[in-house]
């Protein structure tokens, strides 16, 4: 078993070891020690990185019987190597272990929330309560937490047999852990079993900030940040809005106001947008209905060709075209990198769609089907495609003709 010497003392950077075994892995080397300072991916932490012998180890994974580095470099069997802690990570990941403890201490505390999963991910951390909370509660919880935060309470590390724990005023307890169990305790605060790196104050922590809260399977999901994560996370969103604010001409406090002002001018125009449309496809349809060749069932054949339309307006021209009786109406437009087109019959008009789409799909190289009274389809679009449309409109006169 390799000696897990981050278990004991979280702030040791460096240690001596023995190299116990060395394999090839899918990217290096998989190395054991007979003993390191890195912590391997657990308990809901992510693993430690660092080097050994200045060789990168990008991961560190426990097995029941061994931690095993994966290291950029391969040592001899029984040859001594110097292990190295990435301490950025290491004091990221303690700050965000570390927090989470307090806050799922606090939740506990004030609202008898428990805890019931624990997630870090790189730059998201969240835990799970089995009860839902308001916001305002998150944020009473969020105060109570930065308030041990900023005491700096000792943490302490104990290893105690599990009978002894009955008596610890534990945040919660497994039932199904026996032998000698570690326990990580802040003063007049959390106190549970844990096998993860902490720091020996809750100072050492720095900052604790909720950034999200939502509901989910029955309890509240929360996400949070401590430490340097919450620090580069808050100027990170300060930039945004200030940026926000100049784009706006406003004051910080006001961007949601003014965003609730450019929401409803927005709607305005798109009311006055779609009046508009709706004009001018009412115009082009009885422009096309006074143009429109008449086929031998004396049905009108409607084909509008558009450049740059938008498939919402292309789909309610088409709508109103196959409105009218004793119509064959087409509609090819294109839309950013498409091409895109739709046939279909008017009530009482005689024809096949499903021709009229195979042969479509042929001109343009595209794909699309449908049934006989409507099809549709699309391409990319390529250069000359206003003329494809062209002599697809004339395949369409024709074969109805």
């Amino acid at each position: 078993m390799t000696e897990k010497l981050y278990e004991r003392d979280s702030n040791l950077k460096t240690c001596e070891a023995t190299v116990l075994e060395c394999e090839p892995a899918t990217q290096g080397y998989a190395v054991v020690l007979d003993r390191t300072v890195l912590f391997p991916e657990g308990g809901g932490q992510l693993s430690d990185t660092g080097t050994i012998n200045g060789a990168q180890v990008s991961h560190v994974r426990e097995t029941k019987e061994k931690i095993i580095h994966n290291c950029a470099a391969e040592f001899p069997v029984g040859s001594t190597v110097t292990v190295q802690v990435n301490w950025t990570d290491r004091l990221d990941h303690m700050q965000q272990h570390c927090g989470e403890h307090i806050l799922s201490y606090a939740f506990w505390k004030l609202y008898g929330a428990n805890n019931v999963g624990f997630h870090m991910n790189e730059r998201m951390v969240t835990i799970d309560l089995d009860k839902e909370v308001t916001l305002e509660e998150a944020f009473r919880a969020e105060d109570f937490a930065n308030r041990q935060v900023w005491e700096d309470l000792p943490v302490t590390v104990s290893y105690l047999p599990h009978t002894e724990l009955a008596g610890l005023p534990m945040r919660k307890k497994n039932e199904k852990l026996t032998g000698i169990l570690r326990v990580v305790a802040v003063q007049d605060g959390d106190v549970c079993t844990c096998c993860g790196t902490h720091p020996t104050s809750t100072g050492v922590v720095g900052l604790i900030k909720i950034t999200r809260i939502e509901k989910h399977k029955g309890g509240t999901r929360v996400e949070f940040l401590c430490g340097r994560w919450a620090l580069e996370d808050a100027r990170k969103k300060m930039r945004c809005i200030q940026d926000a604010g100049n784009m706006l001409s406003t004051k910080e406090e006001k961007v949601c106001e003014a965003i609730g002002r450019l929401e409803a001018e927005i709607a305005g125009l798109k009311e006055k947008l779609r009046a508009a449309m709706a004009q001018l496809q009412e115009s082009e349809i009885q422009s096309l209905l006074q143009e429109a060749p008449v086929n031998a069932a004396g049905c009108k054949v409607l084909v509008s060709v558009k450049e740059e339309y938008e498939p919402k307006a292309a789909k309610t021209l088409f709508g109103k075209m196959t409105d009218i009786p004793n119509t064959v109406a087409a509609v090819i437009y294109r839309s950013g990198e498409r091409v895109n087109y739709m046939f279909g019959l008017g009530p009482g008009a005689p024809g096949d769609c499903k021709a009229i789409i195979a042969r479509a799909n042929e001109i343009f190289g595209g794909k699309g089907g449908g049934k006989k009274e409507s099809a549709q389809g699309g391409a990319p679009c390529t250069e000359g495609w206003k003329a494809k449309a062209e002599q697809l409109a004339a395949v369409i006169r024709e074969a109805q003709a």
